[in-house]
């Protein structure tokens, strides 16, 4: 009899297991109808699920108009707010800093899971309408938050798990509040899902005793996916995005709960932008991703979707990169993506800052090579956004509201810019974006209704100041066709000083005034003659 009550009760442990990973019939709905909309036969919708389709698209006006956008993490991640927004996984890798502190601090992971955390997120101090106002001020034009970061934890009312903030932790809707809060103030509104990753994320709770082995936790922790090659990486580190046979393929199961998740959004948010993390890349996404491309596209008027690295052929979306940088004028528009915070994209104590000098040198160097620069934010889990993030927000705000029309609304010249600093021989490698730039640094920018081959307007913004007190644009040297008519006149943004050049063979000089009181980048106004 005991034998037998013993297998009984393994047998049950199975068998809810893998219910718990079974797709619902929400999840099956969600998914028939996505696919009878997106298949070739279906002649009501323009776009389809396949690349030679999805090749109609075009990024719209409004994206290479905005040029700068807010990111923002939080979620559960920020309670412990140790280490970096990956704790969750962290916590179940042994012999990383956050296996240890997690039972330093809290116990073991069979006493007190990632789970643990979810009623310590109570977002008491959230205002949607505080944080856009913020974001606005700081001349932001979209604000894309994080729908659901590969924890598993929604942060808006899902259908498809119990396991959001709708129904647990703050019991709210996060999205929807940011949704309404950014829509009202006149922004563009968007959201990321990192849920892909969410297949391999607590691989390792498998491997030692956890709460990760417990069914009933399935909805937070499952599938759980071990690695297809234990020991072939450093398990203690991130993954690299470039070696997807570090783990098992996903299966349909988990598949269809994806692209169920991310067309809900769609569903029921609205948003004009769609941010997916890099795994997407991996192979048998590909029909779920071309599926949920054609239904973002087809409901949605103006839409952006950006991918990473190779996930996506280059003319069916946008490109991103996170904090990378191109060192090129790009002919199609892109994204880079990084944080105000250097050592995470969630919330942690003691992390350090980027400073205000730093972020506008990256926007005009992104800008200037046809991209926008997506910087993120990573509030506390009260909902306070940290002071030295809020200070460094304003600052740009205020070089925006000065400097902006070299900005907003425009688009690259014929060369993206001047100088000797240039991206490493990876620029896309994590944190490259982190450069120090010379006075010989220039940008130019025109206004978007004007031909970069014969602008009556051309920006050229210094990313130092002089020291001799004068500044030497080459490529605006007479003969050398950059211009087509002479420089008649040069004006420096937010200021009335009167302002003397000389065009020549050389370049165009340009004597300057008294040095600004702070060390951000100089905007110059060239004015051709007619």
């Amino acid at each position: 009899m005991q034998f037998f009550w013993r297998n009984f009760a393994l047998l049950a442990l199975l068998a809810s297991s893998a219910l718990a990973q079974l797709p619902s019939a929400a999840v099956a709905r969600q998914v028939a109808k996505v696919r009878a909309e997106t298949v070739e036969s279906n002649r009501f919708v323009p776009f389809h699920a396949d690349w030679n389709s999805l090749a109609a698209y075009r990024t719209p006006a409004w994206f290479q108009d905005a040029k700068f956008g807010i990111f923002l993490h939080w979620g559960v991640y920020s309670v412990p707010a140790f280490g970096n927004e990956w704790y969750s996984r962290n916590m179940y890798v042994p012999g990383n800093a956050a296996f240890k502190h997690q039972i330093d601090t809290y116990g073991p992971q069979t006493k007190f899971g990632y789970k643990d955390f979810i009623p310590m997120f109570t977002a008491t101090k959230f205002s949607a309408a505080d944080w856009v106002d913020l974001f606005a001020k700081a001349g932001a034009r979209y604000v894309v938050p994080v729908a659901e970061h590969c924890d598993g934890f929604a942060m808006y009312d899902s259908e498809f798990t119990d396991w959001d903030a709708a129904r647990m932790g703050p019991h709210r809707d996060i999205l929807g509040e940011l949704a309404t809060a950014t829509k009202a103030r006149g922004l563009h509104f968007g959201a990321s899902s990192h849920r892909a990753e969410h297949w391999w994320w607590y691989g390792l709770g498998r491997t030692f005793d956890s709460d990760v082995n417990d069914p009933k936790y399935a909805g937070i922790y499952g599938p759980a996916a071990k690695m297809s090659l234990p020991g072939a990486v450093d398990d203690t580190k991130e993954p690299d995005p470039n070696h997807f046979e570090q783990w098992l393929p996903p299966d349909q199961g988990f598949l269809d709960d994806w692209l169920a998740r991310a067309t809900e959004i769609v569903d029921k948010y609205h948003p004009e932008f769609v941010y997916f993390d890099w795994w997407v890349g991996q192979p048998a996404f590909v029909p779920g991703l071309q599926q949920f491309a054609a239904y973002f596209y087809n409901h949605t008027k103006d839409p952006v979707l950006t991918y990473k690295i190779e996930a996506m052929p280059a003319n069916t979306a946008t490109l991103d990169i996170e904090r990378g940088k191109l060192d090129t004028l790009r002919l199609l528009p892109w994204q880079t993506d990084t944080s105000i915070s250097i050592h995470s994209w969630g919330y942690v104590e003691h992390d350090e800052y980027r400073t205000a000098l730093s972020l506008v040198q990256q926007l005009v160097d992104t800008v200037s090579k046809n991209g926008n620069l997506l910087l993120n934010i990573g509030p506390k889990s009260d909902g306070t956004i940290p002071e030295e993030a809020k200070t460094v927000l304003l600052q740009i705000g205020e070089w925006l509201r000065a400097n902006g029309e070299a900005i907003y609304d425009t688009r690259p010249f014929s060369v993206f810019g001047e100088g000797p600093t240039k991206a490493g021989k990876n620029p896309t490698a994590k944190n490259s974006d982190i450069q120090t730039y010379t006075a010989e640094d220039i940008r130019f920018t025109i206004p978007k209704t004007q031909s970069p081959e014969a602008p009556a307007t051309l920006y050229a913004t210094t990313l130092g100041w002089p020291a001799d007190g004068t500044l030497r644009i080459k490529v605006l040297g007479t003969g050398l066709g950059y211009l087509p008519r002479a420089v008649c006149s040069v004006t420096l943004l937010g200021s009335d000083a009167k302002l003397a050049f000389a065009q020549k063979p050389e370049g165009l000089f340009i004597t300057l005034p008294a040095k600004p009181m702070n060390d951000l980048p100089a905007v110059f106004r060239i004015g051709t003659c007619p």
